[in-house]
């Protein structure tokens, strides 16, 4: 998967990619021919006093010590660009990939997970990219090199190689084969750790209500704990590897000073080859335990290789057609045409026969008691999940074969929970207009019944709204959330239950100049109260997924005992 992976994010970048490969390689065969002119310092300037030689000699290494140097910096700056580059479109195309995922694909994965592939499997994958473009490049050029130049100075002393660096492949080969397992259980329990601080975060007020901030903790401190030792077992695996790498490392150059001094003291082999001989053992070993470090971070980015692949490679459940057809005319009206729908894997449909037309110019409610299929109905509507059975028109052609994105600016939805993004009201107002007016905004705020509170923040239109609208009161949001779908100006409106935080004196209001302003458009009211769509033009009533009855609130009284009993219920005995 991380070959993969690599292979696609870089293709774009095999120039840059070039580039760092070529500065690497002249690094390292600068790197390389330094031990050559120091031995040849020793044997032809020092060993004979010849002055002269030493200085021009060491001018030359110190030349290209410093060329070294500069062409490392450039090498790190273009395989930064690249790497933070590459990190870059993989979280755009994480990004991409999750908006086009439906309510089925999202809960597939859960939003922490997904929270934590868009951000730590991702740097996860940076940073062994980095690191790859420069020690990965380096090292198997500065161990072959360092052989063949250390046969040129003594191949006698070749042994002590074929013995030190295969012990140390083992080693590597034994430690990744117990660490990636545990490195694709740390990645999950990550995720683990972010749902429950999500939750934690989110339903504060809740945990505090019913005093459950120690239990919270507890929770919290056991996720911790497991992904601590996880962690620990990991690490205490690595926390061998510097040891018995610098274990070999000095244990073949005590090797080679004891069986190099011997050949010197023998007049065999001069002194500055065994000190490049040395030097060169020390590169080859160095540049294995580069490799070694790139073992630490190959095994996480494998495992967040295969997580981000994972989503990359999913494909949504609900898709655009390949040849979309677009309405004639926009008219917004919705047909439910025998429609059934069963969630994946349940034994029985949540809706089934479903058949009836929303008109414009109409406002339609829905009710029913809780679960029965409701907000589940209305997502059909704009696709959030399809249709297992029948068909469901919008402007008279089926959703199915619309594109997804025109379906939806044919909409203006209210979903049931009231979300406002970080920003100001008149962002949020625009969010489905953006070249809407500031008079458009005020028409629509007071069409909302919010024009008063928001003229009475500080700034007004330009007062600040926080994340998920947490600086306003849930009656307050959702007067926004209606707004916002007015500015939008559609022709067909979807509020799903969104009166539920209004007084009974807002919500009157609201219902008479939300009819006044959406009088040719198709309206869909999902509700709870019998006070919000009592006035309704018609009322369907479900019941266990299916239709029991539809008409006006007077003819449902007289025909649909369910719906009877919900207004006795909410109402009393006098209003049925």
């Amino acid at each position: 998967m991380l070959t993969r992976l690599m292979r696609t994010y870089l293709r774009t970048r095999t120039g840059s990619v070039a580039i760092v490969v070529v500065l690497l390689v002249a690094q390292t065969v600068g790197n390389l021919y330094l031990p050559n002119l120091n031995a040849a310092i020793i044997n032809n300037g020092v060993v004979t006093g010849n002055l002269g030689y030493i200085l021009r000699t060491g001018a030359a290494m110190l030349a290209i010590t410093l060329a070294i140097g500069g062409v490392a910096i450039v090498a790190v700056y273009w395989a930064s660009r690249i790497a933070m580059g590459a990190g870059a479109d993989i979280r755009d195309d994480l990004f991409r990939t999750v908006q086009s995922f439906s309510t089925r694909d999202m809960n597939v994965f859960g939003t922490p997970s997904l929270i934590t592939r868009n951000t730590n499997d991702v740097q996860q994958i940076q940073i062994f990219l980095q690191m790859a473009l420069t020690m990965m490049v380096i090292a198997p050029i500065m161990s072959v090199g360092g052989i063949i130049f250390a046969i040129k100075e003594d191949a006698r002393l070749l042994p002590l190689l074929a013995v030190a660096v295969p012990v140390m492949a083992g080693f590597l080969a034994l430690v990744m084969v117990r660490v990636v397992p545990r490195f694709r259980s740390m990645q999950v329990k990550i995720d683990r750790i972010t749902q429950i601080l999500r939750e934690q975060i989110t339903g504060v007020r809740v945990i505090r209500a019913f005093v459950r901030v120690t239990s919270e903790a507890d929770r919290f401190a056991v996720a911790n704990d497991d992904l601590t030792a996880t962690a620990l077992s990991v690490n205490r695996t690595f926390a061998l590897m510097p040891a018995m790498m610098m274990g070999i490392l000095n244990i073949s150059s005590v090797a080679v000073l004891w069986f190099g001094g011997r050949l010197v003291s023998q007049g065999s082999e001069p002194i500055g080859n065994l000190t490049a001989f040395l030097t060169y053992i020390l590169q080859i070993l160095i540049s294995v335990m580069m490799a070694a470090m790139m073992v630490i971070l190959l095994p996480r980015a494998m495992a967040s290789a295969e997580r981000i692949v994972e989503v990359l490679e999913t494909t949504p459940v609900v898709t655009d057609p390949d040849t979309p057809t677009s309405p004639r005319a926009p008219t917004g009206r919705v047909r439910f045409d025998d429609v059934a729908y069963a969630y994946p894997g349940s034994e029985r449909a949540v809706l089934e026969h479903l058949s009836f037309t929303f008109e414009p110019g109409e406002t339609s409610a829905i009710i029913g008691g809780t679960g029965s299929g409701k907000t589940t109905l209305v997502s059909l509507i704009p696709r959030l999940v399809d249709v297992t059975a029948g068909a469901v028109l919008v402007s008279d052609v089926d959703v199915r074969e619309q594109s997804q994105e025109e379906l939806w600016s044919a909409m203006g939805i209210v979903p049931q929970s009231a979300y406002l993004f970080s920003g100001t009201v008149a962002s949020n107002l625009r969010l489905g207009a953006p070249a809407a007016t500031e008079d458009e905004l005020w028409r629509a705020l007071t069409i909302a019944q919010a024009r008063d509170f928001v003229a009475a923040m500080p700034g007004g239109l330009d007062a600040p709204i926080d994340q998920g609208g947490t600086n306003v009161s849930g009656g307050q949001r959702q007067r926004l959330a209606i707004a916002r779908a007015l500015v939008k100006a559609p022709r067909l409106y979807l509020f799903d239950d969104c009166f539920s935080a209004l007084d009974a004196g807002t919500d009157a209001r609201l219902r008479v100049a939300l009819r006044e302003a959406t009088r040719d458009a198709v309206v869909v009211i999902v509700a709870q109260r019998v006070s919000t769509i009592m006035h309704a033009d018609r009322i369907i009533v479900l019941d266990d997924g299916h239709v029991v009855g539809s008409g006006t609130h007077a003819q449902l009284l007289v025909d649909c005992e369910p719906y009877r009993e919900i207004v006795v219920s909410q109402l009393g005995e006098d209003a049925a």
